[in-house]
C-alpha cells in the first residue's frame, strides 16, 4: 500500500470508530448501555483496532524497507562489480602496452615482469569477483577468506584484528566496507613496498559505530603524492567512506609506512523496524 493511503488510514480510522460507535450507542443501544459501560467497550474497542492497525501497517513499513535495502544491496553489488571490471580492463590494457614495448625493445626480462603482472592482476580480480556478497557468507569470513588469498598472491604478510559481529550491518554497506579494504590493499601492492600489512575492523554492536584502519611499513606518501589522491585510489574510498557517512584520514607514518583510517557511526539500524 502506498504511503499516501496509509496516511488517509491513519487520519481517518480513529473518528470512524469513535465515532460508529457513540452513533450506535445513542441510536440503539442507550437504553441497554450505561454511560460508564459506553466508555469502557469504547476505549476498549479503539484500543484493539488501534493495535490491530499499527501491526498491520508496521508490518507493511517493515516490507517496503526490506524491499529498499535489498534493491539496494543489489545496486551496490553491481556498481562495485562493474568498477572492478573497469580497473582490470584499464590495468591490463596499460600492461598490455608495456608488455609490448619492452618486447619490441628485446627486454626479456622486463616483459617477463610485465606478465607476472597480468597474471597477479586477473588472480586478484577473479577472487575479488568470486567474493561477492551475495554468496551469503558475513563480512568477517569473507574478508579473511580475501585476505589469505592476496597473502598468497602478494607473498605480503598481513596482521589482522577483526572484531566485527556477523549480519549487523546491510548488505550494501558491507560492499562499501569491503571495496574501501580492497582498494587500500590494492594500494599496499601497487605502490608500497612493504613486506607487512596491519588491518583492523571494529564494531562491538548495533548501537555502536565502527572503525578501519589499515597500515603498512612500506615507503609511506611523499607530499606530492598525498597531494595526489587519484593516483593512489584514495578518493575513490573518500567515496565509499563519505556514502557511509566516516571520516578518513591518511598518514605518513614517522617509522615509515602508510596509516588509514576509517571511522563512521551506526549503520543500519533506522531501517530495522522491530
Amino acid at each position: 500500500m502506498s504511503l499516501g493511503k496509509l496516511k488517509l488510514l491513519t487520519i481517518l480510522l480513529p473518528p470512524l470508530i469513535i465515532g460508529g460507535f457513540e452513533y450506535i450507542r445513542h441510536d440503539f443501544l442507550l437504553e441497554h448501555l450505561s454511560m460508564e459501560a459506553g466508555n469502557y467497550y469504547i476505549t476498549l474497542i479503539t484500543l484493539l483496532l488501534s493495535y490491530l492497525f499499527a501491526s498491520w501497517m508496521f508490518r507493511s513499513i517493515v516490507r517496503s524497507n526490506e524491499k529498499l535495502a535489498a534493491e539496494q544491496a543489489r545496486r551496490a553489488v553491481y556498481v562495485e562489480r562493474e568498477r572492478l571490471a573497469q580497473e582490470l580492463h584499464d590495468n591490463i590494457a596499460q600492461i598490455l602496452f608495456f608488455l609490448n614495448v619492452q618486447l619490441k625493445k628485446g627486454e626479456l626480462q622486463e616483459a617477463r615482469s610485465a606478465v607476472s603482472e597480468i597474471d597477479e592482476q586477473l588472480r586478484q580480480a577473479i577472487f575479488n569477483l568470486r567474493t561477492s556478497p551475495e554468496e551469503g557468507t558475513d563480512l568477517p569470513i569473507r574478508l579473511a577468506s580475501w585476505l589469505d588469498e592476496w597473502c598468497k598472491i602478494t607473498g605480503i604478510a598481513v596482521e589482522r584484528k577483526i572484531e566485527f559481529p556477523a549480519n549487523l550491518v546491510p548488505l550494501s554497506a558491507e560492499v562499501q566496507i569491503f571495496a574501501m579494504i580492497r582498494e587500500a590493499f590494492t594500494n599496499i601492492r601497487k605502490h608500497s613496498q612493504a613486506d607487512h600489512a596491519y588491518i583492523e575492523l571494529r564494531m562491538e554492536n548495533e548501537r555502536s559505530g565502527w572503525t578501519l584502519e589499515i597500515r603498512d611499513n612500506g615507503v609511506g606518501l611523499g607530499r606530492g603524492e598525498q597531494a595526489d589522491a587519484n593516483r593512489h585510489g584514495l578518493s575513490l574510498m573518500r567515496k565509499h567512506a563519505s556514502q557511509l557517512n566516516a571520516a578518513m584520514t591518511v598518514e605518513t607514518l614517522a617509522q615509515g609506512g602508510t596509516a588509514i583510517r576509517i571511522s563512521g557511526p551506526k549503520i543500519g539500524g533506522a531501517m530495522n523496524w522491530k
